[in-house]
């Protein structure tokens, strides 16, 4: 073979071999993940306030989580939930990787949007799914339909003309290993629709920042958002003056980040003030070092367990609170960790409350031996 010959079949050898490396590169770069569940998210929901994503294969995967799943309480054996394990093969402690979820308001309607990837035996699912659900077929998807488990009793008891029916649950398959659900009737128009918003870029940016961590919330606010949030704080963190600099900041973050031996929680806040975001950083500062003080307190010593206040000064100790400057965007940071310790300490009885108005306890007198008179006056 002339060498002219051989360099043209080296050459061509070797775009074949960068093809193929290309294409599997390709193959493999467009595997549904974390960009792109959440991109499909946005796509097929209108008017988003808040997202939810929690990568469960990678979570599962933390000896931290490890620890978490072992300490939280286990719940009783559900028959049903077995008999759907047995029935589809699909158990979401094993086989559930990812989960997108997407809260949304369209005037005073309030809806949500949720992706599911795992490992699903579609032909396992879609059998014991028709004998649970109503089918329906539109847009040429199979529609599964049905009410959670009460809300029909709950329905039918109630009486009236004004009861409310009860809520429903549409799910279809996206694909062998996607689920889709949502409270909207119409599911498989709002699948067909992709309607990216303006704010599409703001939200991607938000993802973007959490991109190491596998659990995060983003909430866009408005004042409903914000007074909500304000009236879920607990009672002693509840103050007129931190909710009204809540409900001046644009966007809340959230974010957990498994380590080996703890969980680091990441939370910001983000405001288009200056002002706002010092105001803020000075208040969360100064509940940190007061909180710190009262821990400290000789009574708070002789009230709490000790290893329970040990726990909480080290979450506090590794508190930190930083100002960031994005141009046009002020946001807060607040970085803490939670260890072994402190799921320990949520374990530890607590004290009972003394009884208000409670009399007294009457001292009981010491019981005469057996065997011996009493020598107590009469």
């Amino acid at each position: 073979m002339k060498k002219s010959k051989l360099v043209l079949l080296a050459v061509a050898l070797l775009v074949a071999a960068v093809l193929i490396f290309a294409v599997l590169r390709w193959r493999n770069s467009h595997r549904p993940g974390r960009d792109e569940i959440l991109s499909t998210l946005l796509e097929h929901t209108n008017g988003t306030i808040g997202v939810v994503y929690v990568d469960v294969a990678e979570s599962r995967q933390s000896p931290f989580a490890q620890k978490l799943f072992a300490w939280a309480p286990k719940p009783q054996a559900d028959p049903d939930y077995a008999r759907f394990i047995q029935d589809t093969g699909f158990d979401y402690e094993r086989d559930l990787d990812r989960v997108a979820y997407a809260a949304a308001k369209r005037g005073s309607q309030s809806t949500w949007f949720a992706i599911a990837d795992g490992t699903f035996n579609r032909k396992k699912l879609t059998a014991y799914l028709a004998k649970v659900a109503t089918v329906q077929t539109r847009n040429d998807r199979e529609i599964y339909s049905f009410a959670p488990s009460g809300a029909e009793a709950s329905s039918n008891t109630a009486s009236g003309a004004n009861a409310s029916p009860a809520p429903q649950l549409f799910l279809t398959f996206i694909a062998d290993g996607r689920v889709a659900a949502t409270n909207d009737p119409d599911l498989g128009a709002l699948l067909a629709q992709k309607n990216p918003s303006g704010d599409f870029p703001e939200w991607q940016a938000h993802f973007t920042r959490l991109a190491g961590s596998p659990i995060f919330i983003v909430v866009r606010q408005d004042a409903s958002v914000a007074n909500s949030l304000a009236l879920q704080a607990p009672g002693g963190l509840q103050s007129p003056e931190l909710a009204a600099l809540f409900a001046q900041l644009n966007w809340l973050t959230l974010a957990a980040q498994p380590q080996p031996d703890a969980l680091r929680i990441v939370a910001e806040g983000e405001s288009s003030s200056d002002t706002v975001s010092h105001q803020l950083s000075d208040m969360l500062n100064g509940l940190v070092i007061l909180a710190q003080t009262g821990l400290n307190d000789p009574k708070a010593r002789a009230q709490i367990n000790p290893q329970a206040r040990a726990a909480y000064l080290d979450v506090l100790k590794s508190a930190e609170i930083t100002r960031i400057d994005r141009q046009d965007a002020k946001a807060v940071r607040v970085v803490f960790e939670v260890t072994s310790e402190f799921l320990n300490v949520a374990t530890l009885p607590r004290p009972a409350a003394p009884q208000a108005n409670a009399p007294p306890a009457t001292p009981t007198p010491p019981a005469d031996k057996p065997g011996k008179h009493s020598t107590r006056k009469k």
